[in-house]
């Protein structure tokens, strides 16, 4: 079985005096693609963030390979060598495409050459000299996870990649991630989308109320797909 790469444990998190996690207790392990699903508002994202040190006061335990990394700046986490993709996915309205795309130092051996990222996204060649948020949504969602894939991140983290995006840019962020797992990166995905979580990852952890409730696998998540719309609220 492949060695535990991400280990959280007790996490907790507040907004000013609310609380928003209340333990949170999950693993990841090397080259997996591991899904947090849950309803909005449940804590997903703000896992995501206390990960990448982004959220002040958060308590509990969050270690990469054993290394304790919680309570570092956001910046040394990223060159520890964990990306994020946020929901909002980040780009710059001042920057031209290419100048996005290079932004993130690159952290590691192993990321991903810009032919390569040429060759699967050719519109980021085409446009790279056009304002990056003159893309489109989807073309801007590829941007984002480009820009990570070429740091060298041997983890990234995935807020809701497929969401509002039409159905071909979501089979080709499938294929995307697919790619990725292939090439033993690491995923933590937050996705409502359970066909596609279901398609790229290999298990489940289902959040109510800031706390992981019950591990799922692929298989059981499609035999419970009903259910848990319904819990889900989709």
């Amino acid at each position: 079985m492949p060695e535990t790469l991400l280990s959280v444990r007790n996490l907790q998190a507040w907004y000013d005096e609310s609380q928003a996690l209340f333990g949170v207790d999950l693993d990841v392990r090397e080259g997996e693609v591991v899904t947090l699903v849950g309803r909005n508002g449940v804590g997903k994202t703000t896992t995501l963030k206390s990960i990448m040190g982004m959220i002040p006061g958060v308590k509990g335990s969050i270690a990469l390979r054993g290394t304790p990394i919680l309570g570092l700046s956001s910046h040394r986490i990223a060159r520890l060598g964990i990306g994020v993709v946020p929901e909002e996915r980040g780009i710059f309205s001042g920057l031209t495409v290419r100048e996005n795309l290079m932004l993130p130092p690159v952290i590691a051996e192993g990321g991903w050459s810009l032919e390569r990222i040429h060759q699967l996204f050719p519109i980021l060649d085409e446009r790279r000299n056009s304002i990056g948020t003159k893309l489109s949504g989807g073309e801007q969602q590829m941007l984002a996870i480009a820009r990570i894939l070429r740091s060298g991140a041997r983890l990234v983290l995935m807020d809701e990649p497929t969401e509002g995006l039409a159905p071909v840019i979501v089979n080709a962020i499938r294929d995307l991630v697919l790619d990725m797992k292939r090439d033993g990166i690491t995923v933590l995905l937050v996705e409502q989308n359970l066909r596609f979580a279901t398609k790229v990852s290999d298990r489940h952890y289902l959040m109510v109320h800031g706390k992981i409730v019950e591990t799922l696998s692929n298989e059981e998540v499609v035999h419970r797909e009903g259910e848990l719309l319904a819990h889900l609220g989709v």
